[in-house]
């Protein structure tokens, strides 16, 4: 479990395939940044972009992590050469300052809008459909790692057309400690609903069944 809170923004070096062909995964090589590694071993999770990974090897400031063409396939910004959020997995001895996140990605959101408003800027995405039903106003939401709250939600169409639209506030503290400083209209970001909304929808779906 993680929090949401990112602790160092670092940076993919390397992507290696993995023997296997075109259905394997890939190998990173992430510098960690400013992430302390002393305390993690073989074996624990990091989330990178918000996805949870293991480490598989590690030294004094870098680590690597092996992600099946499933993550792959279900998540942006781990195929690449680039900076990434980072997060080690939370202990019950930290404060929980964002809100409990699995490191599981549910789904790929789009950026509609980012731009400053005042001190701080406007982010607003593009949800997919079967993801909507899970935005609220003031609920959580994690994009690419970061636990943030949702300000407004805006429903556009309806049946398997209907799209979700959701804004969000950053405050200059998130924008200088994370990479969403570098969203553009247009870009893909790794989406995790709230995790009480997943058992919530799961509760009334099992209760209207029995019905």
């Amino acid at each position: 479990m993680f929090t949401g809170i990112v602790a160092a923004i670092g940076k993919i070096e390397s992507v290696q395939p993995l023997a296997g062909g075109l259905e394997a995964g890939v190998r990173l090589h992430v510098n960690a940044g400013g992430l302390p590694l002393a305390d993690v071993a073989l074996g624990d999770s990091i989330a990178i972009n918000g996805a949870c990974m293991t480490v598989v090897e590690k030294t004094a400031d870098s680590f690597v992590v092996d992600v099946s063409r499933e993550s792959l396939n279900c998540t942006v910004g781990l195929d690449t050469t680039t900076e990434v959020n980072l997060e080690k997995a939370l202990t019950l001895a930290e404060r929980l300052g964002g809100h409990l996140v699995s490191g599981h990605v549910d789904g790929l959101g789009v950026v509609r809008k980012f731009e400053a408003v005042g001190e701080s800027w406007e982010l607003v995405i593009e949800a997919p459909h079967d993801l909507a039903k899970y935005l609220a106003f003031k609920g959580s939401i994690v994009v690419n790692g970061v636990s943030l709250t949702v300000n407004r939600v805006t429903d556009i169409g309806s049946g398997e057309q209907l799209v979700c639209q959701f804004s969000i506030n950053l405050i200059p503290h998130t924008i200088a400690m994370t990479t969403l400083k570098h969203l553009k209209p247009g870009a893909k970001v790794n989406l995790e609903i709230d995790l009480i909304a997943r058992y919530v929808e799961r509760m009334l779906s099992v209760t209207q069944t029995a019905n």
